[in-house]
């Protein structure tokens, strides 16, 4: 099969390197690039969770505007293949989403999912590692934010979290996270409504497998749904998150290891 596109999967905004900050985002997009069409889907599918998290995108552009960091962000939807997933996880390639069967997906071998990999998840993950890297190279140990969205509602049930905060093991951002954010009167999830140990997932594989502090910050959908929202959470990320990145336990590498025993979800 053919890739008749040779548009990047990923989008790099530059930025100060000596900031200390990179803002990532695994799920910003729902598009699915050539010759893989709409994965025999209705363009409704790509509107849903299932494709994308919805309002990532805005959000991580206003991010980096206000933190000068550099930022990455995928061109592809999870639906083509999931960039906060490891490659070894079966939960690579979905076939089905949330009772939507993916006929796009259906005949994938051990071929196509090598393919798919090298062609969008890898160098999506090479990126992000070249751009911590080269602020090691210069000096600067990074912190890592990773900006995620979730639905309001889930099988009917309303969902009460503003917002989350996933983890696994390293808690230097995340305790003085939860305490500044729940200050100013959110409803902060504390690996709810997600878990945050998942093994060879983003964070795991960037951010504690090299010691890194890292963030990953999930916020309900409908809250940043359009610019509008999606400006205000950016200015209150970045009022809780800049001071918390520029201390100096958070420029140290510290291994902590991990508690994630497989894939989950």
């Amino acid at each position: 099969m053919q890739d008749l596109t040779d548009a990047p999967p990923f989008i790099f905004l530059p930025g100060n390197d000596a900031g200390g900050l990179v803002i990532i985002a695994d799920h910003a997009s729902n598009r699915v690039p050539p010759p893989y069409g709409d994965l025999g889907l209705p363009q409704a599918e790509f509107e849903r969770h299932i494709a994308y998290d919805i309002g990532t995108e805005w959000l991580v552009h206003r991010l980096a505007g206000l933190t000068g960091a550099p930022a990455l962000l995928t061109r592809f939807s999870r639906l083509l293949i999931d960039a906060n997933r490891g490659e070894d996880d079966p939960t690579l390639v979905m076939r089905l989403s949330d009772g939507a069967i993916v006929p796009g997906n259906a005949g994938v071998d051990a071929a196509e999912r090598r393919r798919r990999i090298g062609r969008f998840h890898r160098p999506y993950h090479e990126a992000i590692a070249e751009q911590i890297d080269r602020m090691i190279d210069s000096g600067v140990i990074p912190v890592i934010l990773s900006i995620h969205s979730f639905t309001p509602a889930w099988k009917g049930i309303a969902r009460p979290w503003d917002m989350a905060i996933l983890w696994d093991r390293d808690d230097r951002m995340v305790a003085p996270a939860l305490a500044a954010f729940r200050a100013r009167g959110l409803v902060v999830g504390d690996n709810e409504p997600y878990d945050g140990a998942l093994r060879n997932d983003t964070l795991y594989h960037h951010g504690t497998a090299r010691g890194l502090a890292h963030l990953l910050i999930e916020v309900r959908q409908d809250h940043i749904a359009n610019e509008p929202g999606a400006t205000h959470w950016a200015k209150m990320i970045f009022e809780v998150v800049a001071p918390l990145a520029a201390r100096p336990e958070m420029r140290e590498t510290v291994f902590y290891g991990s508690r994630a025993g497989g894939p989950g979800v």
